[in-house]
């Protein structure tokens, strides 16, 4: 290798600094060291790195095109350190979970809490996800774990549903409806509807929910997001069917009517069949079974 580690060390020091003396201060060396390292590294890569222009160095082009490569390689080299450093204190790395935006105020919130109180060394990273792009995440190993709210249809995802839930009637908190705990289709039908629209998998539940009981599916505005449909709602402009985990991080200026008739909702853990099972998945998915069975 012509370009040695500590050949980069010394380069990065002097681009981060803007000097020799900077980067001899850095590294605890002496500035003679310094000025060498970068000499005999100009010498093998065959490449002038720094001029001096009125007394101050200034880095080349190719100075500064290596610099984004170096530092690339600095701030993954450090990963290591930290993940090399934690292993002496246990369980390590990284876990990468996709879930339901749904999903991610309440119940994924209190899961991933206990997951970090129980393995403070791993790191997750987190990230929502529609429903028609968890299976490609998952089978491109994108992400280790998905929390869909809904079934993911495909052969080659393993599919453990640990919970479930419903969709819910929403009204204003001034509304008329308040006096009542539960609400039929039917009576839903009876005021201004907000509903998620049909070509999504909310709005297909809702709509199919209508069909079942006879009940023309007719709403007044259609929404893509169920927080907008809150929104809606509390500003007045009718009721809404939503699922119950939005309501999780939703607060003031709603009433919460159960449904007569029950739109089920199965949140569910979701792995690749194709890869092999990884620890902190199933780690994480232990986790999410005990936030949801304390909250049953």
């Amino acid at each position: 290798m012509r370009f040695k580690l500590r050949q980069m060390e010394v380069f990065r020091a002097v681009m981060v600094t803007g000097s020799i003396n900077g980067a001899a201060k850095l590294l605890f060396i002496s500035q003679p060291a310094v000025s060498r390292i970068v000499a005999h590294t100009e010498s093998t890569l065959k490449l002038s790195l720094f001029k001096r222009m009125k007394g101050k160095l200034m880095p080349t082009p190719e100075a500064n095109a290596l610099f984004i490569e170096v530092e690339a390689f600095y701030q993954k080299a450090l990963q290591v350190e930290r993940f090399a450093g934690g292993l002496a204190q246990g369980a390590s790395g990284t876990l990468n979970v996709s879930c339901s935006p749904c999903l991610s105020r309440g119940l994924i919130a209190r899961a991933v809490w206990k997951f970090v109180q129980r393995f403070p060394n791993i790191r997750i990273n987190l990230k929502t996800t529609l429903l028609n792009e968890m299976a490609h995440e998952l089978l491109s190993t994108k992400v280790d774990l998905a929390v869909p709210v809904l079934p993911l249809d495909n052969p080659n995802l393993r599919t453990e549903i640990f919970t479930t839930g419903r969709m819910v009637c929403v009204v204003p908190s001034d509304h008329e409806l308040t006096a009542r705990e539960n609400i039929g289709i039917r009576g839903v039908a009876e005021w201004p509807l907000i509903a998620h629209h049909p070509s999504i998998p909310f709005g297909q539940l809702v709509s199919s929910a209508f069909d079942k009981a006879g009940v023309p599916f007719e709403p007044h505005i259609d929404v893509y997001q169920t927080d907008v449909a809150c929104a809606l709602v509390r500003a007045g402009l009718g009721i809404a069917i939503v699922d119950e985990y939005t309501l999780d991080g939703i607060e003031g200026g709603l009433h919460i009517l159960s449904l007569v008739e029950d739109i089920i909702l199965t949140p569910s853990v979701v792995r690749s069949s194709l890869s092999p099972a990884r620890g902190h998945a199933e780690k994480f998915a232990d986790v999410l079974r005990e936030v949801a069975g304390a909250s049953l």
